[in-house]
């Protein structure tokens, strides 16, 4: 990988004591190091060493108790390989320990002739489903794997869309036409089978009933699908099913501009708005070396809260609606349009503004921003008061969602939570304070924690959080930093219209800027923020284009649902409807 200067660049991870540490034990021919921007260690192995080296991971002393991400590139057409392993294809595996604080990248090569990988569910539970997305997108086979099916894509589907030969736009398909026996055929593959997921219609007692959750069910929020097992109104086991949402998001980036894929963010969590755009714009960043102005971090920090404040708004008028309560989501709904209010003066637009800029945001804050904005911190305070005094001190609302689908720490760990839904089992793990991004270090706020891991601590979490939030965004309206709003850099925004018509070499900048953006060096940078519900990032890698060779986004809501069977075996349906509620996902943030 050939190396590009830049502040974010890791090339001494040798001396890690994690690193050393697997030298140590495995010996250090049995690892190939990889410069990155990604900000951890990143080591290549052999499949054979994959299982032993993820396990003593795993197992050591303050251990990678969470596999962040796993997932796939595809590196037949990759141009710039230098001192990597031979790979047709390669498996990543990020591992995340929250008792140390730090992540590790381990990278298995494949040939396109031998496409197997060992599965890993075994070590860590969440990976099943990371492993069918792999299969699904790429084709590798993972040996050993519970039940290695499609995932985002119909059962019926063909090929293997994140391939290199797998077109990017509809137009290179012939065109779609469903006959009634075509239609016959795609329901019949949607008929769910309990035995092949290894469940028994019945037992010497009862006859289960098999019971389709979704996927428009409102209970589901969204185009989702959970294939309930009941025995009265307890839940045996279930089947979450997803993609019925895919768009194919991580397919797109490699067809779009590095300033043109922003947009495409804003549509990964619908509520998230800018808070998208952050973690994207920020790894762009890191590729080209630019260093964001004070006042661009500060206005990017504002912005994220204001739509955290309007994603949580949401999350709680649905919540109680699940739970039976009328006229919280009106009144949820009415803040919200504060809160749009202040965006749209801002930014111009309202629930996807695409906003932020590699290098900083589109424009700078307008005339009278600060009183628009503070005129919605002095409203909500006492709105928060009225939403704790009315609701999760209800009585019903109570005895709903105390010591209902709890779990802990440790179990959260192993699936992968993150976010609110970590932090209410007690875990102190906000990336705004462990890991401060975009001068996240400079603002006086506190953590929210709950105690029991319950369907209420998850709610009244969200609460909590938007009163850091107005906290964050308070200081933000009190110590706006002077100066611009975007770094002078060229791979940033165009250039400034007057200078652009004097100079002619300004001008070619700004004609190559706009119709094909900005040309980034090879290498792979990595960025994670503490978004909405839980840690979002995403991974590029750059062939030295105008586009993303490879954009893997990870997000929090996938893992989320994959570990609702582990929470509610044995539950009640209506503990199932609290707990989808208290989860707070959205659909494009699971299928992309």
């Amino acid at each position: 990988m050939s190396a590009v200067q830049s502040p974010y660049a890791n090339h001494a991870h040798a001396d890690d004591p994690v690193v050393q540490a697997l030298f140590a034990r495995f010996g250090n021919h049995v690892f190939v190091e990889q410069s990155t921007y990604t900000g951890m260690p990143v080591l290549w192995l052999d499949r054979e060493h994959l299982l032993e080296v993820l396990g003593f991971l795993r197992d050591m002393p303050e251990p990678f108790e969470m596999l962040f991400d796993l997932n796939a590139i595809d590196e037949r057409l990759r141009s710039h390989r230098a001192d990597l392993p031979p790979a047709d294809f390669t498996v990543f595996y990020q591992l995340m320990s929250i008792s140390r604080n730090r992540d590790i990248m381990l990278k298995v090569a494949l040939s396109e002739r031998d496409l197997e990988v060992p599965s890993i569910a075994g070590l860590y539970p969440n990976a099943n489903w990371y492993e069918r997305e792999v299969w699904d997108m790429f084709g590798i086979d993972f040996r050993g794997h519970p039940h290695l099916t499609r995932l985002l894509m119909p059962p019926t589907w063909n090929g293997h869309p994140l391939r290199k030969d797998y077109p990017a736009r509809a137009t290179e398909f012939d065109p779609y036409t469903l006959t009634v026996e075509g239609q016959d055929t795609e329901q019949e593959a949607l008929r769910f089978d309990p035995e092949s997921w290894g469940m028994k219609r019945k037992d010497e007692n009862t006859d289960y009933m098999f019971l389709n959750l979704g996927p428009n069910h409102p209970s589901a929020h969204g185009a989702f699908r959970i294939v309930l097992q009941l025995d009265g109104e307890v839940v045996v086991d279930c089947v979450p099913d997803i993609g019925y949402h895919h768009r194919g998001a991580e397919k797109m980036a490699e067809r779009q501009s590095w300033h043109s894929y922003i947009p495409y963010t804003d549509r990964i969590d619908y509520t998230g708005g800018v808070m998208n755009n952050l973690p994207y714009v920020m790894a762009v960043e890191k590729l080209a070396g630019i260093q964001v102005t004070d006042r661009a971090k500060t206005i990017r920090v504002m912005m994220a809260e204001m739509f955290r404040i309007n994603s949580h708004l949401l999350f709680l008028g649905t919540y109680l609606q699940d739970l039976g309560a009328m006229t919280p989501v009106f009144f949820t709904f009415t803040d919200r349009q504060k809160a749009y209010e202040v965006i749209e003066g801002i930014t111009g637009f309202r629930m996807h503004p695409a906003w932020y800029r590699i290098g900083g945001t589109a424009h700078d804050l307008p005339n009278g921003w600060d009183k628009l904005v503070q005129g919605f911190l002095d409203w909500m305070p006492k709105r928060l008061v009225e939403y704790e005094r009315a609701m999760m001190e209800n009585a019903v609302i109570r005895e709903r969602t105390k010591q209902v689908a709890a779990f802990t720490t440790r179990e959260a760990l192993e699936w992968g939570v993150t976010g609110p839904n970590l932090r209410a089992t007690g875990c102190d793990f906000d990336l705004r304070k462990k890991r401060p991004y975009s001068g996240y270090e400079n603002f006086d706020f506190e953590v929210p924690l709950g105690a029991n891991g319950d369907a209420f601590d998850r709610g009244q979490l969200r609460i909590d959080e938007m009163r850091q939030s107005l906290r964050i965004i308070q200081q933000c309206v009190d110590h706006m930093p002077a100066g611009d709003y975007k770094a002078d850099h060229p791979l940033t925004t165009p250039p400034p219209r007057e200078k652009m018509l004097q100079h002619i070499e300004t001008l070619i900048t700004h004609f190559l800027q706009v119709s094909w953006g900005p040309v980034l060096k090879p290498n792979e940078s990595l960025s994670m923020t503490e978004a909405t519900k839980g840690i979002n990032s995403y991974y590029l890698t750059s062939d030295g284009n105008t586009m993303s060779y490879r954009t893997r986004i990870r997000t929090p809501s996938f893992p989320h649902l994959q570990q609702i069977p582990a929470v509610v075996r044995g539950a009640l349906v209506p503990d199932l409807i609290a707990h989808l509620g208290s989860i707070d996902f959205v659909m494009a943030d699971v299928d992309r």
